[in-house]
């Protein structure tokens, strides 16, 4: 009778397939200390680009004696704008003789001052504009190095339940089916779709839910690809309520300075949704996932889950908590 009853339990709270308490939710400071070096990595990766620009420049500027001769070489001029502290997003409105104008204050405030030392001078400002686009790109590399590595979770677990799969390409925007070889594929993924117990079912990142109003990290649908092979298709099938199954947030920050403010934002989040889905007597699953969980943020969320509020939950950096919880989100 026990043992009927826990797996009773197991059905209605898949949460306790993978945890027994608060305390499971929260990030180990390995977890921890290997997520800050994955972002360091991702960020060395990123720069290198930036990196072999700043030496091109150098290579091309160190052929002219003087730093005003620099004006003569038209196909840096680009490279010059970036070193005069001109973003690339504030370049696309200017005129050329703004950009002109910008150079010529460089070259006259900051290079010629340098004397032998211009080319350098000129090299460290350019990686300074291009250090700062590299700062903005990192703010938004955790979400995506999550999003990674939850789609990476569900290709395995479909192949661990043998059911085949078709992904939305980033690049062609367009639905192709599994390669025989899938390695890595999970860096141009902007959607799934699979079938589970004969039925169809979709999973798409970042979508404005109309009933909602907002965007969700992740959204389960019981609807297959052809209710998404195009912008109008999609849109008639993000307004049909009924075809939600499941919604979630995906935190990847791993900073536990900015955990309990992913989690506030997470949590009003997911009870905005479940309010709107409510609303309209729905009420699909809701689940949460994320990097950075402290011990008062790991209470939290275990209080909804044991309550309901939340369907389930897991640890980003928790290899057995992600497999589990995208076996479930296979399994709907």
């Amino acid at each position: 009778m026990r043992l009927y009853m826990e797996k009773d339990l197991m059905a209605l709270s898949p949460h306790r397939q993978h945890l027994t308490s608060a305390s499971d939710l929260m990030t180990t400071y390995e977890a921890r200390r290997a997520g800050f070096v994955s972002l360091a990595l991702e960020k060395n990766r990123q720069g290198t680009p930036f990196v072999q620009q700043a030496r091109s420049l150098k290579a091309i500027a160190s052929t002219v004696a003087r730093p005003k001769d620099l004006l003569g070489i038209s196909d840096i001029e680009p490279a010059l704008v970036v070193a005069a502290g001109v973003s690339d997003k504030a370049a696309n409105h200017l005129h050329d003789e703004d950009k002109q104008e910008a150079i010529s204050l460089l070259i006259r405030n900051y290079l010629e001052p340098q004397g032998d030392n211009w080319v350098e001078e000129l090299v460290f400002r350019f990686l300074l504009t291009r250090g700062d686009a590299l700062g903005g790109m990192m703010r938004n590399i955790a979400g995506t190095l999550a999003q990674r590595k939850t789609t990476r979770a569900i290709i395995s677990a479909l192949g661990v339940l043998g059911q085949s799969y078709s992904y939305l390409d980033t690049e062609s925007n367009k639905w192709l089916p599994k390669p025989d070889s899938d390695a890595d594929i999970e860096l141009r993924v902007k959607g799934l779709s699979w079938r589970s117990a004969g039925n169809s079912r979709t999973l798409s990142y970042n979508i404005k839910v109309p009933a909602v109003n907002k965007n969700v990290d992740l959204c389960l649908f019981n609807s297959g690809q052809a209710d998404f092979a195009n912008q109008k298709i999609s849109k008639v099938t993000y307004a049909a309520n009924d075809l939600y199954l499941a919604l979630g947030e995906l935190k990847g920050g791993i900073d536990p300075a900015g955990a309990d403010e992913h989690w506030k934002t997470a949590s009003t989040a997911l009870k905005r949704i479940g309010r709107a889905f409510g609303d309209i007597k729905a009420s699909p699953y809701l689940f949460f996932i994320g990097a950075a969980i402290e011990r008062d943020m790991a209470n939290e969320i275990w209080v909804e889950l044991e309550t309901g509020t939340l369907t389930n939950a897991a640890n980003l950096t928790n290899d057995n908590q992600i497999a589990s919880i995208c076996l479930w989100l296979c399994r709907l």
